[in-house]
């Protein structure tokens, strides 16, 4: 498993940024993949091979702007006992603090700002679980609602970011009225690192919460979300469904979840979400009008709960459900075949 870092470097890079751009350039012109022939710029030629690399191949790309200085395992050199890493060509110095078990590091990129250190890691081995908590992540109000069936614990994560996409719909309105597309653009990227510092908190929290529980994760396969037909259905704050949904960051939460539950040997699954949100958790009865925007009350037990929750529950038990069958069927497996071989043979 490969995962990257970035740690703040307090170097001025801006002279060695600005041949990185002239190289590339240089070969996007050219399709040069020699450093001799970019050597007058100046750069170290391990990071001017890597930039030749980069652009030369590229076919669609005319022109760029700006150039990360890459650094290949080469020219680093990395001290664990003392967490350290030296980037050799640039007589550069990070102390690291993120996981010391890597076994290798790969590549550095530096920017004007940041180090991005890519480093290998090697997989953990699954541990053996009993049941999954459900991740519902199709919510709202929150990025997610988490459903442990054992304990009948239920947690809601995440509702930082419906409050942070509302307060910037409305500044992009504003902005969008005075036609200041450089703000547009400043404050587009600030909502999106404000949403992914949320996603990182929130998958960190739930792989916590199955690693506390012994639990495997089980999530909604929510391929193709965004392309199913357009509702005009509104929520309780009379936003449109579809435009809170398409607002929810769900593959990168999904991948930051898939990753940090690798890391621990965490389980995960994958259920089809027809269904989860108009079954009772309780009894099991699908109808759709047992749903009503936030609450969800079963016409025929009479069971009443967060109708996210619910959902979250269903999650789970379709996943222990899927998990007990595929296990029953191995151990069945087993005894079919450790029966025929240990079956006497019939005489002739």
């Amino acid at each position: 498993m490969i995962l990257t870092y970035k740690i703040k470097h307090n170097r001025d890079l801006g002279d060695e940024l600005c041949k990185a751009v002239k190289i590339a350039k240089f070969a996007i012109k050219t399709k040069s993949r020699s450093s001799k022939d970019v050597k007058h710029f100046g750069l170290k030629s391990m990071i001017s091979n890597q930039i030749l690399k980069k652009y030369s191949g590229q076919k669609n790309c005319k022109s760029v702007h700006s150039v990360k200085l890459t650094v290949p395992n080469q020219g680093i050199k990395v001290d664990q006992e003392a967490r350290l890493i030296k980037i050799l060509c640039l007589k550069m110095e990070l102390n690291y603090h993120f996981p010391n078990n890597f076994i290798k590091v790969n590549q550095i990129e530096v920017d004007q700002t940041y180090c991005y250190i890519s480093c290998e890691f090697e997989d953990q081995p699954e541990i053996q679980v009993d049941n999954y908590i459900g991740v519902d992540r199709n919510t709202t109000g929150h990025i997610a609602v988490v459903a442990n069936t054992e304990t009948g614990k239920v947690h809601k994560l995440g509702k930082k970011a419906y409050h942070t996409h509302r307060k910037y719909k409305k500044i992009r309105a504003h902005l969008q009225s005075k036609g200041a597309k450089k703000k547009l653009k400043k404050i587009s990227k600030r909502e999106k690192n404000i949403i992914k510092d949320i996603n990182h908190k929130t998958s960190r929290k739930i792989v916590e919460i199955a690693q506390e529980n012994r639990c495997g994760i089980a999530l909604e396969d929510l391929k193709g979300i965004r392309k199913k037909k357009r509702s005009k259905k509104k929520n309780k704050t009379g936003e449109s469904i579809q435009s809170s949904i398409n607002s929810w960051e769900f593959y990168q939460l999904q991948t930051m979840i898939e990753y940090k539950a690798k890391i621990c040997g965490i389980p995960l699954v994958y259920v089809d979400p027809k269904y989860t949100s108009q079954m009772c958790s309780k009894c099991g009865l699908i109808a759709k009008n047992n749903r009503k925007q936030k609450n969800y009350t079963c016409t025929s037990c009479g069971h009443v709960d967060h109708a996210d929750a619910n959902a979250a529950f269903n999650i789970a038990a379709l996943a222990f459900q899927e998990y007990s069958m595929s296990n029953d069927q191995s151990i069945a497996d087993r005894d079919v075949m450790e029966g025929s071989t240990d079956a006497p043979q019939l005489e002739t």
